[in-house]
Order: C-alpha cells, then sequence, then structure tokens
C-alpha cells in the first residue's frame, strides 16, 4: 500500500528521533548489564590469560633447549623470542572470545548459569535495539541478578522457578527475535497504531515488570520471616522498658504525657 504524504511525513519525524536518540545500530558496548555475564567474561579474561602464560613458558623453553643444543641463541634467537611473545600477546588478547549463548540453553542449567547466558545473550542483541530498548535491557540485566539470587533460594520444581525459566527460554528472546525480522528501515514506520520499535520497548516493559513482580514475591517469604522474628525479640527481650531496666531507671516513673493530680489540694477541699 502506497504511503500517503503525511504518513511519509510521520516516519520521516519518527526517523529523525531515532537517529537523536542514538539511532537503530550503534556500536557494540563492552559494558556488562550484569553480574552473570560480568563474571562470564571475567572467567574468559583469565582463560586468556592462562594460555598467555603457557604459551611463554613454552617459547622460554624451546629457546632455552635450542640454546643449549646450538650453544647460545644469538641475536636472531632474541628477536624471534621477542616476537614470538608478542604474537601469543596478541593472539589471546582476542581469542578465546565469549560466544552468545544458543536459544535453545537460554533456560537450561542453574539459576546462575541461566541469568548469565541470559545476559550475554541481551548483550549480543543490544547492537541492534531502538535506544529505549537497550534502557531496559540493561535495567532487565540488573533485574536478572537479583531474581536469580532468589531462585538459589527455592527448590528447581517451584513454579517460580518454571516460570521464570519460561520467561527466559522462551518470551525475552521471542520478542526480541520477532523484533530482528522487521527490515531495520521498516522499524520505525507505523502499522497497526504502532512502530515496531515502540512495539518491542512495550512488551520488554511488560517484561521486565514480570521479573520484578516474581522476585518480590519470591522476597515476601524472607520478609515474613523477618518480621516474625523481629516481633519475637522484642517480646523475649522487651522495648523501651528493657533497656531503661539496663539503665538503672527503674524507679523512674514512666512519662505518660498526662499531669498527676495535685492530692495536697483535694485533701484541703474535703471536708
Amino acid at each position: 500500500m502506497q504511503e500517503t504524504p503525511d504518513q511519509t511525513l510521520q516516519n520521516a519525524r519518527r526517523s529523525l528521533q531515532t537517529q537523536r536518540e542514538g539511532g537503530t545500530h550503534r556500536p557494540a558496548s563492552s559494558a556488562s548489564i550484569g553480574k552473570g555475564s560480568a563474571n562470564a567474561k571475567l572467567k574468559n579474561l583469565l582463560k586468556r590469560a592462562g594460555y598467555f602464560g603457557a604459551a611463554v613458558l613454552a617459547i622460554f623453553v624451546a629457546i632455552s633447549v635450542a640454546g643449549a643444543i646450538l650453544g647460545g641463541i644469538g641475536f636472531w634467537g632474541v628477536v624471534t623470542a621477542f616476537f614470538a611473545v608478542l604474537g601469543a600477546a596478541i593472539l589471546f588478547s582476542q581469542f578465546p572470545k565469549v560466544k552468545a549463548p544458543k536459544l535453545a540453553d537460554l533456560g537450561k542449567g542453574n539459576p546462575r548459569q541461566m541469568v548469565a547466558r541470559t545476559e550475554l545473550w541481551l548483550e549480543a542483541q543490544r547492537p541492534a535495539l531502538p535506544a529505549p530498548a537497550v534502557a531496559i535491557v540493561e535495567n532487565l540485566g540488573v533485574q536478572l541478578d537479583a531474581l536469580g539470587a532468589q531462585l538459589e533460594t527455592i527448590d528447581a520444581d517451584h513454579p517460580a522457578a518454571r516460570e521464570v525459566r519460561e520467561l527466559v527460554g522462551e518470551y525475552i528472546p521471542e520478542t526480541i527475535q520477532d523484533y530482528l525480522k522487521v527490515p531495520a528501515h521498516m522499524r520505525g514506520e507505523e502499522h497497526a497504531g504502532k512502530t515496531a520499535d515502540e512495539r518491542l520497548t512495550n512488551s520488554l516493559t511488560r517484561i521486565s515488570a514480570e521479573v520484578d513482580r516474581v522476585t518480590r514475591r519470591l522476597a515476601e517469604g524472607a520478609l515474613d520471616d523477618l518480621a516474625i522474628k523481629d516481633r519475637y525479640l522484642d517480646y523475649r527481650y522487651g522495648g523501651d522498658e528493657m533497656i531503661a531496666d539496663m539503665r538503672g531507671d527503674t524507679d523512674a516513673a514512666p512519662d505518660t504525657g498526662v499531669p498527676l493530680p495535685d492530692l495536697s489540694t483535694t485533701r484541703q477541699k474535703t471536708p
């Protein structure tokens, strides 16, 4: 269907607004959206460092053996060793890379693994998302960290755990995948009342609200336990009266805020 001049103008304005907000396609950010993905990247960095250390050790062993056999390695041997170490440094500064998890694996594993995979996958999709959706995704990483900590305290067959696996393994990836199927130049065009950018943002907002709701529901048990413990301790050890006893203020009359009657005046009025 051919666009009317008004629709063309609206789409142009919307495209301009998108570019002002950072554009639909932005350079990939290396910042982690949560602790789960940050820990995964740290483990990868430590693995690279281990590989580099092993490579340097192997180079020096090879040089030492060659020197022992040849009676010295000479100037060119030193140069060769230097470039070998430099090559190892360049290689292991880039590899192995942290790979984005497969969609089928997002809902698998224990809560910590599930959260880390989901955060890594969301970070991989981030450059293709509109700016408002990116803000929600980054906040979603913080929410998933808190939710993952809650899930570690409950059974894997708990209804909340199954609900989270459904959210993480199905709704989040399917929502973003459906958005990415729309050609980039059409995502700012209005269809059935809303643009693809707006629908993605609305959907992620609902998912974020649901993650928050599940987290709060799981935290209610801990909050109830804390309230019960607080009431028990108040009953067991007392409140202000117990503190007064410990200070030795047992003879002091409590200040109730009500003035005491003057008994001497009462006796004079009595016949």
